[in-house]
């Protein structure tokens, strides 16, 4: 950009094997979406673009191959549910005919067939009245059933890997539950990998395997869900944690991590979390990036305290 290049993901690792569920979490900002749309191939460029690294599916590098194989891939083995199905869903065309495109560029099936495969799948999903309402447009759907349209859109070709990109934002809670219940079963049936974008540390308590934690492009923390949960070790993830609103804090004040996340064409020397960290040493951490410590089994932190951390001696 014209004030220099902002780097989104920087340094991002992690692994999905079939059938798991790993989180992803993190502020508004920290890198999560465009991780995915890395990993997918859909970034915007300009103004993005990919300097170095690789994404590799079952062996191959996916920036390596060519644009037509991509997009072979994409939809076919690697899929991703988008957090505005009402802007994902394209106004002027039936829910029924952006289903069935799947069917009908990927597997060359004519519109007929397409469309029994549609209505298949919002029954599938759980669409009341699928085959009266194949032919209505976007806007006739409330949003959790938009949510089931774009999920039906992405399992339609029997996906490897599923990329939830918030899939409840803007959801009440009841609905929420709901499409999380529903992403589950479908993951067990098909042995998907998912990989669930999200800031809401409740929404992935009972759904994922593991969680990554992002800040300012980078992971922070990967951990076990229960771990993490039990005992962070990384001072970001200890204040999300913290800012969680509990039925024993009635009345208490809410905590909040302090300060702002860092402007990523400006990003803090030493941890980028340091400006804002209770740990924060200034001869080490304004000065050394931390690696990713490994600080148990499955455990990373890219904390120089972790075990400080560990130990709850701030909480």
């Amino acid at each position: 950009m014209r004030g220099g290049v902002a780097r989104a993901v920087n340094g991002v690792s992690y692994t999905l094997n079939p059938g798991e569920t790993l989180a992803v979490l993190g502020e508004s900002g920290s890198g999560k979406s465009v991780t995915a749309e890395a990993i997918v191939g859909i970034l915007d460029s300009p103004p993005g673009f990919i300097p170095k690294g690789e994404v590799r599916f079952r062996g191959d590098n996916l920036l390596a191959l060519p644009e037509a194989r991509r997009r072979q891939i994409r939809g076919q083995h690697v899929a991703m549910i988008f957090q505005d199905a009402l802007s994902a869903l394209n106004p002027v065309h039936t829910v029924g005919s952006q289903i069935g495109e799947m069917f009908r560029v990927h597997r060359g099936m004519s519109k007929a067939d397409a469309r029994k495969r549609a209505i298949e799948l919002m029954d599938l999903v759980r669409i009341p009245a699928a085959r009266a309402r194949v032919d209505d447009y976007p806007h006739q759907f409330s949003g959790g059933m938009r949510q089931r349209i774009m999920i039906a859109m992405s399992i339609a070709l029997d996906p490897d890997v599923l990329i939830a990109d918030e899939p409840t934002t803007a959801l009440d809670v009841t609905v929420q539950a709901q499409i999380m219940d529903l992403l589950a079963e479908l993951q067990r049936e098909r042995n998907m990998g998912l990989i669930l974008i999200t800031h809401d540390l409740g929404v992935v308590a009972d759904v994922a395997d593991k969680i990554a934690v992002m800040y300012a492009g980078r992971i922070v923390e990967e951990a076990p869900v229960h771990e993490i949960y039990a005992n962070p070790a990384h001072p970001y993830t200890e204040g999300l944690l913290a800012s969680i609103p509990r039925v024993d804090m009635k009345g208490q004040e809410l905590y909040a991590i302090k300060g702002l996340p860092p402007n990523l064409m400006h990003i803090p020397s030493g941890c980028p979390f340091h400006p804002r960290c209770p740990y924060r040493r200034d001869d080490v951490c304004t000065t050394k990036v931390p690696p990713l410590y490994d600080v148990g089994p499955a455990r990373g932190s890219a904390c120089h305290f972790w075990e400080e951390v560990l130990d709850g001696s701030n909480r």
